[in-house]
């Protein structure tokens, strides 16, 4: 229950000397809108190659397979992370692209909301994050992961190392046409609990310009985009 919101809103409308706003906002007809026109006309391809080359900027892994090569390419990254524990989504998509007898393994660990607290421990504990990206942005290397059952924010933030499996689909230009597509998400009322955008391993420079890796999170990343349309 929300309480005293109508009188704090009409407080905040006084303090600005306007009358309160009760209907939906139009929103500006701009002159230039550079925000709809960078890479509008891109195909999927040419934007796989956008965000490969955005990989190099980034310090980001990348490599690009088809579905039927998907395993291999996570045992191939994880041989190279020298890894050996795993923590992944509950993800329906794993099955759908194959990975069904991965996430048996006794090595890989699945995200469980019954028994958070305990996920979260192993997440602390894993070698590697696996998870897939809902929205990718080719512009800045950005994943952009959707929490909700089954899919905790820990697992990429937490293990040492962090994969995200990129369907080729999932790929758009740049930020403007993921937050469209979050809005059209918030408008049926399906929003996601939360929403994070991740540009490759974690950097801070924060401390005299001195570029600092893992401070935050994952020391290492890897981007692999999958064919799948």
């Amino acid at each position: 229950m929300i309480k005293n919101r109508e009188s704090f809103l009409d407080h905040v409308a006084n303090q600005l000397g306007r009358p309160r706003q009760t209907e939906g906002v139009l929103r500006p007809n701009y002159r230039v809108s550079p925000q709809f026109e960078v890479l509008k006309d891109a195909s999927k391809d040419e934007l796989v190659t956008v965000l490969k080359e955005q990989c190099v900027a980034i310090h980001t892994d990348f490599k690009r397979v088809e579905s039927g090569q998907l395993e291999r390419a996570l045992d191939e990254t994880i041989d190279m992370y020298g890894a050996k524990s795993v923590i992944a989504w509950d993800d329906r998509r794993f099955h759908e692209f194959g990975l069904g007898s991965f996430l048996t393994r006794p090595s890989v660990s699945l995200w469980n909301n019954r028994d958070s607290k305990r996920s979260i421990e192993q997440a602390e504990k894993a070698d590697v994050g696996i998870t897939f990206s809902d929205i990718t942005l080719a512009e800045s290397g950005t994943v952009t992961l959707f929490s909700s059952n089954g899919k905790g924010r820990s697992v990429s933030l937490l293990p040492r190392y962090y994969i995200s499996i990129i369907p080729k689909s999932t790929l758009v230009a740049r930020m403007t046409q993921a937050a469209r597509h979050i809005r059209q998400l918030t408008g049926e009322g399906r929003l996601p609990s939360c929403i994070n955008f991740i540009s490759g391993p974690s950097n801070s420079a924060d401390i005299e310009m001195s570029l600092v890796v893992g401070v935050h999170g994952p020391l290492r990343a890897c981007y692999i985009v999958v064919d799948d349309k």
